[in-house]
């Protein structure tokens, strides 16, 4: 109740004193703070529960092979029972979707099912990110909050850019990463009027993570030493590697997600037989349980004995060989994150590839370069090698390179790995990009039909839906019947096409005026030529639902301008018309033109 009131009294302050400008810079604000509070709120409870399953050092504590399984499973039912979710992973995904194809509507169960999803999944070691679930949880702040102060298609697409950027601010005390976020993965462009927004947004929402938090929201890390331009060969050759690794990930994932579908319908059983697997790793390999950014918070920090609870025992079998042997196992940790974070999210966890790819980049970094000094090729400096390559997967993984370059420019307090920041994501962003041009989530919506992000013109036919144009008015005729029925549906028709239908009503064909002129007004063929006779077959069929794009292309190939509409039972429902699609699509298209350009 307190709520609509609030509601009520913004709008009429609205209506009475402010601009639509002004106005929208109080939501964004507002979002800004709603979704930094969210995400500092997961980031705190997920902490304490990882806390408190674990408060035994990892190499004692024998719950880390059932806390995974219960974790899964109690996600599992909480989305399946609860939020009647059939997904709870890839919500860039779900985000886009319902911008593209749901007027930048989202759920209002989004803006906290998978805040409580994730927790469960994270906080009882499920090794994935937080940040896949807490964006589509801003995101779904940013559209309820324009829903209820009903605010048009466009202001409600940048209030999930401004949600969106506020949890990301949040989560790693990074305003400007937020911004460029969400105009890089979420929005299709940003005037410099909307860009206003989203800056106050995010800041927003830095604010709020610094209020509560402080600085160690995800780690501080001070660079002390500049980067040395005579190891950029090493950082091309990093930024390769990055860009494999991204690659191994993604098709790691894809293929297991796949894998487990396939295997394992019922989702319980999926989640069971996932989560066993995945608490027998984290057990082997307990620094990648949860998200896994002690493990790099450690390596950066120098405290690598953190990381020796199973790295012990192999320097026991094979003594004085511990600084190779330590490098190996940092490598099996590595393969072992892809390998949790695809078993996590395959099993039906939920969360994202946002953490696992900072983490499986970080890794990669410091492995290469440990590899390197002690090989004796040259002396790097480790911390910059684990931040670069935090930067290049996160980058070939994300597909979002301006993202991860600032992100960890933000995180570092400065600029001094700018040069090589850039480097490595470039070059990681251009291997990823030739074995597949598009980001896995664009793949996901472009397999679905569902992107049409960057062509204006198919966003708007795609809106349209094709049962609210179904003309029913076209007089329709018995296939068993003969010409003079026929001439008595012309009689009474004004439309130049009759469709031909059974006694069920299941569709058979059409007739056109063409086809009967010279034939109609003889008596004797009336009583003698049967509608069987002279109908045809419809050049194309357009189904009751059928997508508006998938339509038009068949108008374009049969070169038609009326194709009949039948339901999933074959059955006749009216007759679509490309003159009545064309002239909704210029209304619609002089609509959505005064909000692109509008504010």
């Amino acid at each position: 109740m307190a709520k609509h009131k609030i509601v009520e009294k913004l709008l009429n302050l609205r209506r009475v004193h402010l601009s639509d400008r002004n106005f929208i810079l109080i939501v964004s604000s507002m979002v800004g703070i709603a979704s930094g509070l969210a995400a500092v709120l997961l980031k705190l409870s997920v902490h304490h529960i990882h806390e408190h399953l674990t408060h035994y050092s990892f190499g004692d504590n024998w719950g880390l092979l059932l806390f995974p399984i219960i974790g899964l499973i109690i996600t599992t039912l909480i989305a399946k029972s609860l939020y009647k979710e059939s997904s709870v992973g890839h919500a860039i995904t779900d985000i886009l979707h319902d911008i593209f194809k749901n007027n930048s509507n989202i759920g209002k169960s989004k803006m906290y099912s998978r805040f409580v999803t994730s927790m469960f999944t994270v906080g009882f070691g499920g090794s994935v990110g937080l940040e896949s679930p807490i964006v589509l949880t801003g995101g779904a702040i940013g559209s309820n909050m324009a829903q209820s102060f009903l605010l048009d298609y466009k202001t409600k697409t940048l209030m999930i850019g401004c949600g969106t950027a506020g949890v990301i601010s949040a989560i790693f005390n990074a305003p400007v990463t937020g911004l460029i976020f969400s105009i890089e993965v979420i929005l299709t462009g940003v005037s410099v009027a909307n860009f206003v927004p989203l800056l106050i947004s995010s800041v927003s929402a830095a604010i709020v993570s610094s209020l509560i938090v402080g600085e160690e929201v995800l780690f501080s890390f001070k660079i002390t030493d500049d980067f040395q331009a005579q190891n950029i060969p090493f950082f091309i050759i990093l930024g390769i590697l990055a860009g494999l690794m991204s690659i191994y990930f993604n098709q790691t994932l894809h293929q297991m997600e796949h894998l487990m579908e396939e295997k394992f319908p019922n989702r319980y059983r999926r989640a069971l037989f996932g989560g066993i697997l995945l608490s027998v790793t984290i057990f082997i390999f307990p620094p990648i349980y949860g998200e896994g950014y002690e493990s790099i918070k450690s390596l950066l920090n120098g405290q690598e004995h953190h990381l020796l609870q199973r790295a012990e025992l192999f320097e026991s079998i094979i003594p004085n060989t511990k600084a190779w042997l330590f490098l190996a196992y940092i490598i099996m940790i590595l393969f072992a994150k892809v390998i949790a974070a695809s078993l996590t999210l395959s099993s039906g966890g939920s969360g994202g590839t946002f953490g696992p790819a900072l983490v499986i980049g970080g890794l990669t970094g410091f492995a290469f370069a440990r590899l390197v000094n002690l090989l004796g090729f040259a002396n790097l400096h480790e911390s910059h090698f684990i931040l670069v390559g935090m930067s290049g997967v996160l980058c070939g993984v994300v597909y979002a390179p301006l993202t991860a370059i600032f992100l960890i420019a933000e995180i570092t307090g400065g600029y001094t790995l700018f040069v090589p920041l850039m480097l490595v994501s470039a070059i990681a962003y251009t291997t990823v990009s030739v074995v597949n041009p598009d980001a896995p989530h664009v793949s996901t919506l472009k397999a679905r039909g569902d992107y049409l992000k960057g062509d204006r013109d198919m966003q708007v036919l795609d809106r349209l839906n094709i049962n609210k144009l179904i003309e029913t008015n076209f007089v329709t005729v018995q296939v068993r019947g003969y010409l003079s029925d026929l001439v008595k549906a012309i009689s009474v028709s004004q439309r130049s096409v009759f469709p031909v239908v059974d006694k069920e009503g299941k569709l058979r064909g059409i007739i056109t005026l063409d086809q009967v002129r010279e034939i109609m007004f003889d008596q004797e063929q009336q009583e003698k030529v049967k509608i069987a006779n002279v109908m045809m077959q419809p050049p194309s069929i357009v189904y009751y639902g059928e997508r508006m794009q998938s339509v038009m292309q068949k108008f374009e190939k049969e070169d038609a301008w009326n194709l009949p509409v039948i339901d999933q039972d074959k059955k006749y429902v009216g007759m679509v018309s490309k003159s009545r699609i064309f002239s909704v699509y210029r209304k619609q298209l002089q609509r959505l033109n005064k909000e692109w350009v509008g504010n």
